[in-house]
């Protein structure tokens, strides 16, 4: 293979990854009629249309498909070995893309990325905030964070943070108007404030168990939202009830500013994990990233 053929699989790679011609130029430091031309080289040597271009999105064929298959293991191994070779100096460079919702990405992944960047400033972490559940490869991140349950069998989890629970609460003015439910059933008697889920489009079932009975109860209610912040600021405001991480209304509880129910039929469940695929090789970096994140916390000292 000739190296301006390697040059031109490169390029056609950040291309599907970016989805975009404009944005693969920026990432590569090089004009978009550059780009646009080594695709189409690349395209006329092959005889094969790589690419599905429109005025708003770049998708690939099917023959597209099949060489991303096979590019991006060899690609993602040249990077890792390229990347390991760090061993050999004192600093920890490398670039690291993280998918996960606000709230993870506010109280666990910040906290760890700010040291390490702090540490290594040659080190680049990008976090893209995101409720549905992506394909890593194909959206071209190195891991992701999700719920212990959430993870796909086929991936690695590392365990980041401990066990939680979700919990029902509501306002004192709303439960001034309403009185405290006593069984998960009783929650259809009352407003709670749902959470559309972004990958299937539906409502999120609200899940108990106690004493080894398991409920799942579909709660109706006047509002409905995709996104879990606007769901306590809504309970908040007295709009309803929500279901949702202990960590993400602690404050408000402790503060009285909402109030839970329901507590015995919230069991633990697993906590917060960083997944990435099996088959990834892993870059210092990425080790780095690894460790800093762990639960529970590695002992240095």
């Amino acid at each position: 293979m000739q190296r301006e053929e390697l040059g031109d699989l490169w390029v056609f790679l950040a291309v599907v990854e970016e989805r975009s011609f404009t944005k693969a130029a920026a990432r590569l430091g090089t004009s978009q009629s550059s780009i646009s031309h080594t695709v189409r080289r690349l395209e006329q040597r092959l005889n094969l249309q790589l690419l599905t271009r429109t005025t708003r999105s770049v998708a690939p064929t099917e023959a597209g498909l099949q060489l991303i298959r096979t590019l991006q293991p060899a690609f993602g191994q040249i990077a890792t070995q390229l990347d390991n070779l760090n061993q050999f100096r004192e600093r920890i460079v490398g670039h690291i893309r993280l998918t996960a919702t606000k709230f993870v990405a506010e109280s666990i992944l910040l906290p760890a990325v700010n040291r390490l960047l702090s540490q290594h400033p040659q080190l680049q972490i990008e976090i893209s905030v995101e409720q549905r559940l992506l394909d890593l490869a194909a959206e071209g991140f190195d891991a992701g964070v999700r719920l212990g349950e959430q993870v796909a069998k086929d991936m690695v989890a590392v365990r980041i943070s401990p066990d939680l629970r979700f919990l029902v609460a509501g306002s004192p003015a709303y439960f001034a108007e309403h009185p405290r439910p006593l069984t998960p059933q009783q929650l259809t008697e009352h407003n709670c404030i749902n959470l559309r889920l972004p990958t299937a489009g539906g409502l999120y079932t609200w899940e108990f168990k106690k004493a080894g009975r398991e409920l799942n109860v579909r709660v109706a209610g006047q509002l409905v939202c995709n996104e879990p912040d606007l769901v306590t600021k809504a309970a908040l405001a007295g709009a309803g009830l929500c279901f949702q991480p202990e960590d993400a209304l602690a404050d408000a509880i402790k503060q009285g500013k909402l109030l839970a129910v329901l507590e015995d039929w919230c069991p633990l469940q697993p906590g917060y994990h960083l997944y990435f695929p099996s088959r990834q090789q892993h870059s210092a970096a990425f080790r780095l990233l690894i460790d800093a994140l762990k639960y529970p916390p590695i002992n240095t000292v």
